[in-house]
């Protein structure tokens, strides 16, 4: 369930630098710019989720 999870977590984050380098779009800031804490917290979130994909899928 954990790998399912990290994986949608990694394709949204690469989705969203995607828009960001295409459009200058950031979605986590336009969802929730009103608490950056909120968008620090979960650009954290989504870099461990890659960092535990890229290992899980090394050591299968």
């Amino acid at each position: 369930m954990i790998d399912k999870i990290c994986l949608l977590l990694t394709v949204v984050g690469g989705l969203n630098w995607g828009l960001v380098g295409a459009f200058k779009f950031d979605l986590l800031t336009f969802l929730f710019g009103f608490a950056p804490i909120i968008v620090t917290v979960l650009q954290i979130v989504v870099g461990l989720a890659a960092c535990y994909t890229a290992y899980a899928y090394y050591n299968k």
